[in-house]
């Protein structure tokens, strides 16, 4: 972070830039990672981590001591700088920072308490135990594996209680399509509810292409669009508490999927392309 960027140059004031702020993937990969070692995940916080009042100078912000060192450069993540990484022969040590929340896990107990005396010795933290929420996340840590969810915040964007549940987040039979001659509806009450719903994506792949189908249309909703929309609602009224279940038990190999339809888009006859 550097404050007041604006009156400052990169390479005269300031070297780098470091936003501490993880990446969802991130913590999802962590996570699956954690599992397939078998160890244990724990949080800590820092106890004051705002300021009150104006700042009058400059303020630089570098990396803690410890974590970057121009001789380890692979201590730190490539793609997610919050993402801090430590070996030791067969052990690993892996560290997550979300701006004043941080996340650690060791494949050996003594050595990730060493960690967080450390952490405790530099700086003013709070433990708090074995990692149960982050970031909106619901994890469960169980002796087979561990499970992320994010039911209570599904329950919370509901909005409504006396319908009926869908079997489906979208329908398949009929594609939805622009509906230049229907009713408008609310822009922004639409695009809020397309954002709550890109967020439980994080825990539900199982909406992920409805939800991002249906995002095509923020620009002009329509009443059909914002039906389309409410069935997702319905469907996950119905399904609540699905998520990602990361056994101890599987091996920590990447599988990619892909599949393409030749010009079965609806709306301009383009030819889909997906992976996963």
């Amino acid at each position: 972070m550097v404050a007041q960027g604006y009156t400052q140059e990169e390479g005269i004031d300031y070297d780098e830039v470091f936003a501490p702020v993880a990446r969802i993937e991130s913590i999802r990969l962590f996570l699956a990672h954690a599992s397939f070692k078998d160890f244990v995940v724990y949080k800590m916080d820092v106890k004051s981590a705002f300021l009150y009042g104006k700042i009058e100078e400059e303020v630089y912000v570098c990396q803690p001591p410890g974590f970057e060192h121009p001789d380890f450069p692979d201590r730190r993540g490539k793609i997610d700088k919050t993402l801090f990484i430590r070996k030791d022969k067969c052990d690993i040590l892996l560290v997550q920072v979300y701006v004043d929340d941080i996340i650690f896990g060791y494949t050996k107990k003594s050595l990730c308490t060493e960690f967080e005396k450390m952490m405790h010795k530099m700086f003013q933290m709070s433990s708090m135990g074995e990692l149960t929420f982050f970031l909106g996340l619901q994890v469960k840590q169980k002796e087979d594996g561990i499970f992320i969810s994010q039911d209570k915040y599904a329950t919370e964007i509901f909005g409504f209680t006396n319908v009926k549940t869908a079997s489906t987040p979208m329908k398949t039979q009929k594609p939805l399509l622009k509906d230049k001659d229907g009713e408008e509806v609310d822009v922004y009450l639409y695009r809020s509810m397309i954002g709550s719903l890109m967020y439980l994506t994080s825990s539900r792949p199982d909406i992920m292409f409805a939800v991002c189908a249906y995002a095509r249309y923020q620009v002009n909703p329509k009443v059909s669009h914002l039906h389309a929309v409410k069935r997702i609602f319905r469907y996950l009224k119905g399904q609540p508490k699905l998520g990602l279940w990361y056994p101890k038990d599987l091996p920590f190999d990447l599988v990619a999927y892909t599949d393409s339809d030749y010009a079965g888009a609806s709306l301009d006859r383009k030819s889909t392309t997906g992976g996963c």
